[in-house]
């Protein structure tokens, strides 16, 4: 006679599947939903909520054409100039990254998150920088990549990223530190904000610093060589755009 494993393990190994097969159930369908309906809250904004001790979100979901025009290829320009190309992971910044903190040991750790990583472990995900998060990153960059387009991504990244102390997306950014509406924001306006963008609780765009003018400026200059961002069902070709440096 073979022998049965034990009552208990088989009930464990019947809740593994049974959760395994929840998990992306309930995940995809989530995926699919905020592929078509507005995203009006995130974990992190829970999270901060709780941090501050203060329950006061200023957050205002716009679709993306009634954004200003620059601020898409403003981030671009200043988190993830090839986000037009790649599928959500930039291997040739990764490896760059490597490089540079393996040459830095100890120092300033450099990282390569795309626009669609954020967007993922923004809306999805709690901030933090375990294994176990970073899994689950890879796996809602790859799902938004596969079942949004683009333009989806984009929108969704500029409605849900931080950008200031209880300020989320980029219409309360403009009300808040510039008196404006998302779509009324300059040029110069919206590579201030992406300046901000690695640490907008540190460098303000209301109150910019000389280092924060300095990375403005380094920012338009180099969304001069960005494409503007394609409409949504647009037939576009980044690395053919005249003055682009894709590759």
């Amino acid at each position: 006679m073979g022998l049965h494993p034990p009552f208990g393990m088989k009930l464990l190994r019947k809740i593994v599947r049974w959760g395994i097969s929840l998990f992306f159930a309930s995940t995809i369908l989530a995926i699919v939903a905020y592929r078509f309906i507005p995203v009006y809250i995130t974990p992190l904004m829970v999270i901060r909520c709780f941090q501050n001790g203060n329950l006061t979100m200023h957050h205002h979901w716009v679709p993306l054409d009634e954004m200003s025009p620059h601020m898409p290829v403003a981030v671009m320009a200043s988190e993830d100039s090839r986000f037009l190309l790649h599928h959500g992971f930039d291997f040739e910044a990764i490896g760059m990254a490597a490089k540079r903190n393996m040459n830095h040991k100890g120092g300033k750790k450099y990282g390569a998150s795309t626009i669609s990583q954020q967007t993922a472990k923004n809306v999805f995900l709690w901030p933090g920088r375990s294994w176990v998060r970073k899994g689950f990153e890879v796996y809602f960059t790859a799902m938004i990549e596969l079942l949004w387009s683009k333009q989806r991504i984009m929108e969704v990244y500029l409605n849900s990223i931080e950008m200031g102390d209880g300020i989320y997306g980029l219409d309360a950014c403009a009300e808040y530190n510039f008196g404006k509406s998302a779509k009324d924001l300059s040029r110069n306006d919206c590579a201030l904000i992406a300046a901000t963008l690695p640490n907008p609780r540190k460098f303000s765009s209301r109150n910019p610093s000389g280092y924060m003018r300095l990375r403005e400026r380094q920012i338009k200059a180099n969304m001069r060589y960005i494409p503007s961002f394609p409409k949504e069902g647009e037939d576009y070709d980044p690395r053919t755009a005249v003055g682009s440096t894709y590759k």
